[in-house]
This record gives C-alpha cells, sequence and structure tokens, in this order.
C-alpha cells in the first residue's frame, strides 16, 4: 500500500478523457432533469427514487426484501420477512431521511449515519472496527483492508482531503467512495455506508442527486462494481472505479430525466391539444370529431399513454367507467418546445 503522508494526503487517481466526457454529459442530463419543475412530480419522483436506491444498495448486500416490500415498510405496513432483513430497510429508510442534515465532510456525521444504518444488526453500530477485516468475494479473499489500528488516522485523511478538494464533485466523491472501501473502516456495513456517502456529497452538489437511484444500477451491474474496485487497487489508481462511477451515475440520470422532444404523431397532437383539464374517453372522441372507437384508441389514445404524454386518473382500473384523462409534465414540455 502506499505511504500516505498525512499533512497533504492526495488519494491517487487519473483524470481520463473517458471521465471528463461523463462529467460534462452527467452535467447536461442534470440541467435536463431541472426543467422538471412540477413540484407534484418532482416529490414523487423522489419518493420512487428513495425506495429503488435502497432496495438497490441492500440487495448487494444480500437483502431479499422487494421494491413493493419496502414500500410497505414506508408506509408503515407489517411484512412478513425475515427481521433482519425488515431492520435493514427500516434503518436504512432512517439514514436516508437525515440526508440533509449530514456534511460529507464531518466524521461525527459519518459515524451516526453508520449507527443509524446498522443498529440492532451489529454490536459496533457507529464505531470504527477494532479487528481486521478481510473483502470476500464467495470463497476468495479479493482484498485486506488495513490493520486496524491505523483506521482512524487513514479516515482523519480522507476527511481532510475531502474538505480540501477542488475536484470535481462527482470526481471527488467517486474517489471517496473508493478509498472508503478500500479502508473498511467499520466491521460490517462498509459497502452501503460508501454509496449513502458518495449520495449525500453529490445531494449537496446538486439537490436533484436525491431524484436520482444510482444505486439500483449498481446492483444491476454488481460484479463489475467490485471488479472495478479491485482493477482501482490492482493499479493503485481509483480510475476504473471513477469511471464504472461515473457510467451508472450517467444512466440513472439519464433514465430520470424527461426526454427532451418525443416524436409525437399528427394524431397525438391533436389529441394533446384537446385536451382541457381531465377527460373522459366519450369527451375527447367528441371534441376530435372522431365516431370509430377502435380507431381512437389505436391511432390516438395507445400511443398517447405509451409516450407517457398523458395518464389516466385511474391508473389501477384501465377499463372504470369513470376513466378519464390528463395531460403529463412531459407533454406540458412538449408543448413549451
Amino acid at each position: 500500500m502506499q505511504k500516505r503522508d498525512h499533512m497533504d494526503y492526495q488519494p491517487p487517481y487519473t483524470i481520463t478523457a473517458e471521465i471528463l466526457n461523463r462529467v460534462a454529459a452527467i452535467s447536461e442530463a442534470i440541467g435536463r432533469l431541472a426543467l422538471l419543475t412540477d413540484q407534484a412530480r418532482a416529490l414523487r419522483l423522489r419518493r420512487i427514487a428513495r425506495i429503488r436506491t435502497i432496495h438497490g444498495s441492500l440487495a448487494i448486500e444480500g437483502n431479499t426484501l422487494s421494491e413493493a416490500q419496502i414500500t410497505a415498510i414506508l408506509d408503515g405496513k407489517r411484512v412478513i420477512a425475515p427481521p433482519r432483513e425488515v431492520q435493514e430497510v427500516k434503518n436504512a429508510l432512517a439514514a436516508y431521511d437525515r440526508l440533509d442534515s449530514w456534511k460529507p465532510e464531518a466524521e461525527k456525521d459519518l459515524l451516526e449515519a453508520h449507527r443509524i444504518l446498522m443498529s440492532g444488526l451489529i454490536d459496533e453500530a457507529g464505531l470504527y472496527r477494532r479487528g481486521g477485516v478481510g473483502v470476500m468475494a464467495g470463497q476468495e479473499v479479493i482484498h485486506m483492508a488495513p490493520p486496524a489500528n491505523r483506521v482512524p488516522q487513514l479516515m482523519a485523511d480522507l476527511f481532510s482531503w475531502l474538505a480540501a478538494t477542488d475536484a470535481h464533485p462527482l470526481i471527488a466523491s467517486s474517489v471517496f467512495h473508493y478509498e472508503f472501501e478500500f479502508i473498511h473502516p467499520f466491521a460490517d456495513g462498509n459497502g452501503r455506508m460508501g454509496r449513502l456517502w458518495q449520495s449525500l456529497i453529490l445531494v449537496r452538489w446538486n439537490p436533484l442527486f436525491a431524484d436520482i437511484p444510482v444505486e439500483s444500477l449498481i446492483f444491476e451491474h454488481q460484479a463489475e462494481y467490485y471488479q472495478s474496485i479491485q482493477e482501482s487497487t490492482r493499479q493503485t489508481d481509483s480510475a476504473p472505479f471513477i469511471a464504472f462511477m461515473l457510467r451508472m451515475i450517467l444512466d440513472a440520470a439519464a433514465n430520470s430525466a424527461p426526454q427532451v422532444s418525443p416524436q409525437v404523431s399528427p394524431q397525438v397532437g391533436e389529441l394533446l391539444a384537446a385536451i382541457q383539464g381531465e377527460m373522459a374517453r366519450e369527451a375527447l372522441q367528441a371534441a376530435l370529431s372522431l365516431s370509430d372507437r377502435k380507431s381512437f384508441r389505436k391511432r390516438y389514445l395507445k400511443p398517447a399513454l405509451d409516450a407517457g404524454l398523458i395518464e389516466m386518473t385511474i391508473p389501477d382500473k384501465p377499463n372504470s367507467r369513470l376513466q378519464k384523462y390528463r395531460l403529463t409534465g412531459k407533454a406540458r414540455q412538449w408543448f413549451a418546445q
């Protein structure tokens, strides 16, 4: 392991063209996401993102609860599941709820976050580990973390660097995440803490990151996540991990952002122009002077629904006789353009 000078510790990483291009692309995607001024939709997005974030981060650690079960726990409902897994979800919900009150460069906040995240799961919640620890992949030890007696100093160095660095927050958050996993400061919960802290750094840079479930994408690319950590350790340079994380952030931001200019057929355009508030199918057909119900559904209604330009007022019961349709934020954006 590289020798560290405590005064001006600098984590080793190289800024590649790939990393710079991704930083630019993410900034662009975040700019598009900022167009979502519709407050109600922003709050709904935040709730969905929070559930998907917690599901992704805990699933990486082997938690089997579904997004539906996590939603039920969030709503205060009882869930039939292993008690430890329910506890993990409750802790994660409590921790992500506190995101607004923590400062990324404050060590005491990190320790408090770990205490909340691991409460009732391990004895050393909120305390750095007192023993040695190896990172396992199946039966194989893929990384021996530094000795426990060095953890407080290594973490102090990392926090000093984070407080002083002028690296772009997208890069700084990824470097912190990698270094944190390298140090592995806790007896358990290091993975979910590293991901939580990267989210915190990003939210502090731009609050829209609270709406982007990066963790759910890491879960889908789990093997690559561990490979990029291993490769960065092998190279003594966290560039592979930074590039991986930026790809996940870019994909998550692009998926959260509304498509800037949906392709709208003339029929769908006519339908959008005809909608005033909430309208039933019969009223829409009348407004467009269309008598053929089948043709209206196929050429007007279904394409507009599929494109996310209109939505049902009773989505759970598509065939309800009380069903009405209204424009979405995406349609309003299309009109604005």
